[in-house]
């Protein structure tokens, strides 16, 4: 039977204590500040390696010289000699100090050195008779002084609000957190890397806008006060990528932060990532394979296997992934087939008997089918599923399916129960696209705020011809949430929206 460890776990520090701790932190800045040795008046480091390279690379390295540089995180003094752990960008790595190495006045400093501060290390690589890669130090430099304590070993920083709102914090003490945003970035450099070999181009769109549109959503809105003139933060890129491909740039890209004041949860924050492509001359079926292409390679790439786990589920990211039609989907879990409603009437009848709350008296088949989606389906499409062809009332920017005018050729992608993409094969028809935004403009009225407002110049630019075309939404952060393991978008973004501390 294993031994269990009974040992009390020490209590946290009270905020006398806390108090004492950053008084005494201080009154060392001082006394170096005072002897002529102010930390913060180094400048730089040669900083030769990371720990891991003097790890990885100790055969090539034993009994030489280097360099290294971190927050020192764990000290043990044993008369004259003494050991501690440097923590770094790519890991950790032990070092050794010695009194008649480095000299009494030096030696007496690095005692009073506190866990958390920057040092400089120089030394020799060598063993310990334990087997660890370690750094004879010949030369100690303290690079910054930590006026606060780190929190103690045992209760760690778990709480996860405290978490979000001191992510520096976090991100020193858990090198799990460290690792996913590391991740993060390999993933957007991959999906980039993958696009411009692809021959795609990356563009910049505007952040503010004179009208919110380009997506079903509640705007946040600003004043630009040299213009007297109230403006919205972009809800999407797409009006001004399709402006791009109008003058004929044929594949653009934007990875991109949009902005939505609409509810917080586990898989929403106000300010989040996306990338919008869009490319001309293909439609919702080529953005399928574009879409399959870039997650099965960065899952790969990142993970090493297109099989993962997500929270407790296994889910397999090979391409291709599955397909199903929205009205297909809706009878598959409910039996319900909205289509073959002869009325509206007869829909709204079919949706109140499945339970669904019907405030909209005027709701189409097509709205219905959608809300029964959501309600009974969404949930349940655990591994990746192309949802296609939606409703037209739901897709104001999508292209109809040919001989079903009352379907777009629109899908999104589900994965673990969420949505992970948005695309279609893009309505270039100038004529329809400005009807269907006057139906916008006309929900907006009767009090839908998450209704598109008619861009003026969007309807114009599409008068001058654009190419047929696909276009695809990836919304970045719950990639790198799936990717990741990640159970809410909050552990995924650096410095999520928080309400202001008291």
């Amino acid at each position: 039977m294993e031994q269990q460890n009974n040992t009390p776990e020490p209590p946290e520090l009270t905020q006398e204590e806390l108090s004492e701790l950053l008084q005494i932190r201080r009154d060392k800045l001082q006394a170096l500040q005072a002897a002529g040795q102010d930390p913060f008046e180094q400048v730089r480091y040669d900083q030769q390696y990371y720990s891991a390279d003097v790890i990885g690379g100790f055969d090539a390295l034993e009994g030489q010289c280097v360099r290294v540089a971190g927050r020192m995180m764990s000290k043990r003094i044993m008369g004259k000699a003494s050991f501690a752990h440097l923590l770094d960008e790519k890991g950790g790595i032990q070092f050794y100090l010695r009194r008649e190495d480095v000299g009494e006045e030096a030696y007496a400093a690095f005692k009073a050195y506190d866990i958390g501060d920057i040092v400089g290390v120089m030394g020799s690589v060598f063993k310990t008779r334990t087997g660890e890669v370690s750094i004879h130090v010949q030369e100690l430099t303290l690079l910054a002084k930590s006026l606060r304590p780190l929190p103690e070993k045992y209760h760690g920083l778990k709480d996860p609000e405290l978490r979000y709102r001191q992510r520096f914090v976090d991100l020193i003490v858990n090198p799990e957190v460290r690792q996913t945003f590391i991740k993060r970035s390999r993933i957007i450099a991959e999906i980039r890397s993958r696009l411009n070999a692809q021959g795609f181009i990356e563009v910049e769109t505007p952040v503010l806008n004179t009208t919110a549109s380009g997506a079903s959503a509640r705007p946040f809105v600003t004043h630009h006060n040299t213009l007297d003139l109230d403006m919205y933060l972009r809800i999407a890129t797409e009006l001004h990528l399709k402006m791009c491909i109008v003058g004929g740039l044929e594949r653009v890209y934007e990875i991109g932060r949009l902005f939505r004041n609409e509810g917080m949860d586990a898989t929403h924050n106000p300010e989040f990532t996306t990338i919008e492509l869009y490319q001309a001359y293909t439609d919702y079926n080529g953005m399928m394979a574009l879409c399959e292409d870039l997650i099965s390679h960065c899952c790969q790439t990142i993970n090493g296997a297109t099989q993962i786990q997500y929270q407790g589920q296994d889910i397999t990211l090979a391409a291709p992934f599955a397909r199903v039609s929205m009205n297909d989907a809706v009878k598959q879990h409910t039996g319900a087939d909205f289509y073959a409603c002869a009325t509206d009437d007869l829909a709204r009848q079919l949706a109140l008997s499945l339970g669904l709350e019907v405030t909209d008296k005027t709701a189409t088949r097509g709205k219905l089918l959608a809300l029964a989606f959501d309600a009974f389906v969404e949930d349940k499409l655990v591994q990746p599923t192309f949802v296609i062809d939606y409703p037209v009332e739901i897709s104001p920017l999508s292209k109809r399916k040919p001989g079903q005018p009352h379907l777009t050729e629109r899908f999104e992608l589900f994965i673990a129960g969420h949505e992970y993409a948005n695309a279609f094969s893009e309505l270039n028809d100038p004529i329809d696209q400005r009807e269907r935004f006057v139906q916008q403009a006309q929900e907006r009225a009767k009090g839908d705020d998450e209704a598109m407002m008619i861009d003026e110049d969007f309807c114009t630019a599409l008068e001058y011809g654009m190419p047929p075309t696909g276009g695809i939404g990836i919304g970045i952060d719950r990639l790198v949430m799936l990717l990741t393991d990640a159970p809410t978008v909050r552990d995924v973004l650096l410095f999520p929206t928080m309400k202001p501390s008291r």
